[in-house]
């Protein structure tokens, strides 16, 4: 056995004593066997007749029994062990003696520790516990990371995570993979995950720790697995992306102000606004001034294929108007007086909205200045981006008055 065990007849003479016993306290089996009690050899004298009055009335109690008590080593040594002890019964049911399985107490205790810690991560911990095993299937789940994943405790159970997760598996697999050929990492990682089980379908974000689990019982540590905590910090990482996101377009609209005032013609200053706005925020800018008779003439444009600044488009010379239909969003937006966001557009409504090919997204404001209509500027972004969110319009709508001011200065236009 793992614990040291002995046993004794009615009598309190020892009949049993295992190979533990003789690691813990020096003595053998052939010393111990046959000896009445303890005393005078693993017991201090003074201390014997009550012990083995504790563990003989045992004898006459049900179920197990828990002491503390001190041995002697067969080298003089004290050493506090903790016991479990229980009565052994003859086939008629009537006590004939008492087993005793002991520890050392430290031992003993850092044992209990670990396996009252393991529970109490396992049951309502404040954070997610996921065991991972070495096939990357998880194996116990607390409940903190059943609800954040919003799965059951069993559901999740030895699954591939490719069925718990729809976006993020492949970085908390990389992951798991380190972690079992290299060890712990140094510090947490944040993720970004989206379960299955979500029908919002929202994305996480998991400040993780990982921990290797290995085998204390072989020669060399033997991985079982990964000990995956975290905990959900999206809403603080929202505020934080979006703090940054607030203070870089400040930023923008700060450095397009001090480049706008160097221009010397109005559109030359109006375009200026929209390539300072486009960095981080969308990928082409159209800009669309009202003519005679309420058309849309395209003023200026960034290039319809690969990037570029938006420079005036050769037909505003000419005062052709876009080919808009009736229901177009920068149509909607004039309607309005305000934005209009449109989004996962297909290649028909692309090609029938004039848009550069690839458009995905797409954002109308309208320019406004005076109590005039100006005309309507368009954000568009591609596939690779997130649809514009109504922090997205009110930055447009931003820029859209420092265009519009901009035009103002160009001269009459047509009033709506």
């Amino acid at each position: 056995m793992d614990a040291a065990l002995c046993a004794f007849d009615s009598d309190g003479v020892v009949t049993h004593w295992n190979a533990e016993a003789a690691r813990v306290l020096g003595w053998t089996a052939e010393d111990a066997v046959g000896r009445h009690g303890l005393a005078g050899w693993a017991v201090r004298a003074a201390d014997a007749d009550e012990l083995m009055t504790r563990l003989l009335g045992v004898m006459r109690r049900p179920g197990r029994q828990v002491h503390e008590f001190a041995l002697l080593t067969k080298d003089g040594h004290r050493v506090l062990v903790r016991a479990q002890t229980c009565a052994v019964h003859a086939l008629d049911g009537a006590p004939v003696g008492v087993y005793c399985a002991f520890s050392e107490v430290h031992a003993q205790i850092d044992l209990e520790r670990s396996i009252a810690l393991s529970d109490a991560l396992f049951q309502e911990a404040s954070w997610g516990v996921v065991l991972i095993d070495a096939d990357l299937r998880p194996a116990v789940v607390n409940g903190h990371a059943a609800r954040a994943l919003g799965t059951g405790r069993d559901t999740m159970l030895g699954r591939p995570l490719g069925e718990v997760l729809a976006q993020g598996v492949e970085e908390l697999e990389n992951v798991l993979h380190h972690v079992l050929a290299e060890g712990t990492p140094p510090a947490a990682v944040d993720l970004w995950l989206t379960p299955r089980a979500d029908p919002e379908a929202r994305r996480l974000c998991l400040r993780s720790g990982f921990v290797r689990l290995g085998s204390p019982l072989g020669e060399e540590p033997v991985p079982l697995g990964v000990g995956w905590l975290f905990h959900d910090i999206t809403d603080t990482k929202a505020a934080e992306q979006e703090a940054a996101r607030q203070r870089f377009r400040i930023t923008q609209l700060r450095r397009a102000a001090r480049a706008a005032i160097e221009c010397e013609e109005p559109m030359e200053a109006a375009t200026c606004y929209l390539d300072f706005a486009l960095p981080g925020f969308a990928d082409h800018a159209l800009l669309d001034v009202v003519e005679a008779g309420g058309r849309l003439v395209r003023a200026a444009g960034t290039p319809a294929a690969g990037s570029g600044p938006c420079l005036p488009a050769d037909s505003a010379a000419a005062g052709i108007p876009v080919r808009y239909e009736k229901g177009h969003p920068a149509l909607q937006a004039l309607g309005r007086t305000g934005s209009v966001r449109a989004s996962q557009l297909g290649p028909a409504e692309v090609e029938e909205w004039c848009w550069p090919e690839g458009t995905v997204h797409g954002l109308c404001s309208v320019l406004r200045s005076r109590a005039r209509t100006l005309g309507v500027v368009t954000f568009l972004r591609g596939a690779s981006r997130q649809p514009f969110d109504a922090g997205d319009a009110a930055y447009a709508e931003d820029v859209a008055a420092r265009v519009a001011a901009a035009l103002d200065l160009a001269g009459p236009v047509q009033d709506r």
